[in-house]
């Protein structure tokens, strides 16, 4: 039996390698060179035009090596409506930085799968800039999907991005799993997966460590599911910030489940503007989180406002409702270890908080509540102030 398996591995794995080098639209064949300094730019997007153009399933294939992209657009609409892009090895951006919002981008794609390799932001310089107090440009995103549906994202490695790492915008249907990001813990604006105006986003199974936040969710988030996520360092996983600008569409039906904090800034947070547009955050789960030695292990901030500037009377207009909290436990770093600062025009309702269970060294851990409104069930430390 075991001899019957090990052949049937063989098969499959020379299947697998014959499809990359003998069907597949390999960059080598393009002009790709792995030196890690020749631009393949121009070599990527060609074989991206034949797979995309071909009428049929295809295979895009980066082997092992080092290929500096400088920039590339993926560009649908496909005639093909299934590519496989499979990368055995890294993809390099510029170390240097010119304000470019994104690097690498899909856009227009129905039906994409990427899996493996690394993609390296080689964001240090622009982090040093930015840390300086420098006029820089703006930051670059290392990955995006973007006005795409049906992409899966599996087994890629992210490091050292100059701003967000992966941002899905304006998507449906996407599902990121057992990704690794890394960057600094001190590295300005490198959160790790950003999703926003998307519906039905997956992401699961994955390692973050960055300088911002682990999952940031921005406006029109609906329909997303997280689970199983290694956070820290890192700000925590973020609804927000949400409110800065007049019309912003609302985020409802989050789930975000079975993920541990470890010295995270924040654990599990929503924040929104001190402004008075108008918006909503309503029916969130947060389920089954560890904390271990998170400043601020559940947190809504209503109240943000950096310099004070523009934000009147400090009154959100953001309705945030239907929050449920369910088997929270580990440690707080402060002592504040349950935080709820709602708006005073908009309060926040239907809380439900069950087996909560934070504390603080060797003293009592704190909860501090202000115009918010809900129940409990089960243990709940500390004490409840709904």
């Amino acid at each position: 039996m075991a001899q019957s398996l090990s052949l049937l591995s063989f098969l499959l794995l020379f299947s697998y390698y014959s499809t990359l080098t003998m069907g597949a639209y390999n960059v080598l064949n393009y002009g790709a060179e792995p030196d890690g300094q020749t631009d393949s730019a121009k070599a990527f997007l060609s074989a991206w035009a034949d797979a995309c153009g071909s009428g049929s399933p295809a295979t895009m294939y980066v082997p092992a090596g080092n290929f500096f992209v400088s920039q590339a657009v993926f560009q649908g609409p496909c005639k093909s409506s299934e590519i496989k892009m499979y990368i055995d090895g890294t993809v390099v951006a510029s170390s240097s930085y010119d304000g470019e919002a994104a690097w690498l981008m899909f856009k227009y794609v129905d039906g994409l799968s990427i899996f493996g390799g690394t993609i390296d932001g080689q964001g240090r310089a622009f982090w040093a800039c930015k840390t300086a107090g420098r006029s820089c440009p703006s930051s670059t995103t290392s990955l995006t999907i973007a006005k795409s549906n049906n992409i899966l994202i599996s087994g890629l490695s992210t490091v050292n991005s100059k701003g967000f790492h992966i941002s899905i915008f304006g998507s449906n249907g996407v599902t990121v799993q057992g990704t690794k990001i890394t960057a600094p813990g001190n590295s300005p604006n490198t959160d790790g997966i950003h999703i926003q105006m998307s519906s039905d986003v997956t992401v699961t199974s994955s390692s973050i460590k960055t300088g911002d936040d682990c999952i940031s969710i921005g406006e029109g988030a609906n329909n997303v599911w997280i689970e199983k996520i290694n956070c820290g360092p890192g700000h925590g996983i973020s609804i927000g910030s949400l409110g800065d600008t007049p019309s912003e569409s609302g985020v409802q039906n989050i789930t975000v489940t079975s993920v541990v904090f470890t010295g995270t800034q924040n654990g599990l947070r929503i924040k929104t503007w001190g402004k008075p547009y108008s918006g909503f955050v309503k029916d969130v789960k947060f389920e089954h989180a560890v904390m271990q030695n998170v400043q601020n292990p559940i947190i809504v901030d209503q109240n943000y406002c950096p310099g004070d500037v523009n934000c009147p009377d400090q009154s959100s207009g953001i309705k945030i409702s239907g929050l449920a909290y369910t088997d929270i436990q580990g440690t707080s770093a402060t002592q504040l270890a349950v935080k709820f600062d709602c708006s005073s025009s908009n309060p926040c309702s239907g809380i439900t908080m069950q087996d909560i269970k934070l504390t603080y060294q060797n003293q009592n851990a704190q909860s501090y509540c202000k115009n918010a409104g809900g129940s409990t069930s089960g243990f709940i430390i500390p004490p409840s102030c709904l």
